[in-house]
């Protein structure tokens, strides 16, 4: 009988444990939103979903604002300085100095912009853009012309480049993981 009970409390510690991380609160806890105001300001004034703008900080710097890639992106959304210089152009921007990108405020206006441009380009399609986001929209457009990648997101295993098929289903993945988490309390 002892081992029975036992057992019996050991189901119903693992079912409070299973409740307790659960809650909305411990999901907030390990998908924070920082920033949220800057987010919010930028997704409105660019038409883009604020959960993509959120995934792609998460999958980039971790909101880290001075992170700096590898190969030069720097930032928040992790943008390199030469995409940088275009967009400001395009854009009509105007930074204060040379550090603009490690400025959260405008690295964030600037990467919004970016995905703005390029949902337009891709017609909204969430799967195209993330990925020109991280390949650039010229190898994007190549491999759709090409046939090498249908697009679609049940095809993303076609991507030819590895990096970007991870970088596509991670940020994919955040994107969902914080629409579910926020639904519509981003504000």
């Amino acid at each position: 009988m002892k081992l029975r009970q036992r057992a019996a409390f050991l189901l119903l510690i693992l079912m409070s444990v299973f409740l307790l991380l659960n809650t909305s609160l411990i999901w907030k806890w390990m998908y924070p939103i920082k920033f949220q105001h800057e987010i919010v300001t930028a997704s409105q004034k660019y038409n883009v979903d604020p959960y993509l703008i959120l995934a792609v900080i998460r999958s980039e710097s971790s909101f880290k604002t001075d992170r700096v890639s590898k190969k030069g992106a720097i930032g928040l959304m992790q943008i390199m300085p030469n995409t940088a210089e275009w967009i400001v152009r395009q854009a009509g921007f105007r930074p204060k100095d040379d550090r603009y990108l490690y400025d959260p405020v405008m690295n964030i206006h600037i990467g919004t912009w970016y995905l703005s441009f390029l949902l337009d380009r891709y017609q909204g399609d969430l799967v195209k853009v993330v990925a020109a986001y991280n390949a650039g929209p010229g190898k994007v457009s190549g491999w759709l012309e090409s046939e090498q990648w249908s697009g679609q997101r049940e095809h993303i295993e076609d991507i030819p480049f590895g990096e970007t098929r991870q970088y596509v289903q991670r940020v994919l993945y955040y994107h969902d993981r914080y629409k579910s988490i926020y639904n519509t309390n981003l504000q």
